[in-house]
């Protein structure tokens, strides 16, 4: 079953009477289940594709079904409704709070979600263990490692049990050892049923994927499908 569904999506940036074209006609189906990474060089495109399919924005033109309802015209706060409880976003730069302890971090999005205290509490634990972060649950954030930041966020996203994950360049303020856990990570959440979509620059990154989508130009290059490259690591969560 599609999870998302776009014709002819389109965006473009008006400034002072000039038009930049962010993408336009791209037409793209995720199902399910898939494990996709969005692959292209700097002003590519990507990145404006995924604000877009994350709801993050709304486009210029053309359609786009997500769970099988038209976005362009829902109102914003039933956008921002969708991002809470369907829509899981993990970033290059984390987006933690700092002085929070791990996790209050993760319980953040369950607040919105209007969740009781006991839930919030539950949840959260649960999270933290499958990350593997159990013994760092009551430490700030600031405390913690770039892996370990990035384990909170995917923790984070998580909580919500949303539809689809969103992951922005994840492994891109990660040193390689800790990228190589990250990626492996991801690939135990798809194995488990996850849908995840990565936008990345790195071929590496991209190898992790199931199908890679390429964008250049702010269109759609290639869509092609690949035997994803397996990751080994030695962590021992997500069992």
């Amino acid at each position: 079953m599609a999870i998302i569904n776009t014709s002819n999506l389109t965006k473009i940036y008006e400034n002072e009477g000039v038009e930049t074209i962010g993408i336009q006609n791209v037409n793209l189906k995720i199902n399910e289940g898939e494990f996709i990474a969005i692959i292209g060089p700097s002003g590519s495109g990507k990145s404006t594709l995924l604000q877009l399919l994350g709801c993050l924005d709304r486009p210029s033109g053309g359609n786009y079904l997500f769970d099988g309802k038209e976005i362009s015209s829902l109102e914003d706060e039933d956008l921002a409704e969708i991002r809470n409880k369907k829509i899981g976003f993990v970033f290059q730069s984390f987006n933690l709070l700092p002085r929070q302890t791990v996790i209050e971090n993760i319980m953040l999005p369950l607040v919105y979600a209007d969740a009781t205290n006991e839930q919030r509490k539950a949840i959260s634990e649960k999270m933290v263990n499958l990350v593997g972060l159990k013994d760092r649950s009551n430490f700030q954030v600031s405390k913690l490692s770039g892996g370990q930041k990035q384990r909170v966020a995917i923790a984070r996203a998580l909580a919500n049990n949303p539809k689809i994950i969103f992951a922005d360049e994840p492994t891109g303020s990660l040193d390689s050892k800790s990228g190589e856990v990250i990626l492996d990570f991801f690939q135990k959440l798809h194995a488990k049923g996850h849908t995840i979509v990565i936008v990345t620059h790195e071929s590496y990154v991209a190898q992790c994927a199931e199908r890679i989508i390429h964008i250049r130009d702010g269109a759609i290059e290639k869509d092609e499908k690949t035997k994803s490259r397996r990751i080994i690591s030695e962590t021992g969560f997500i069992k």
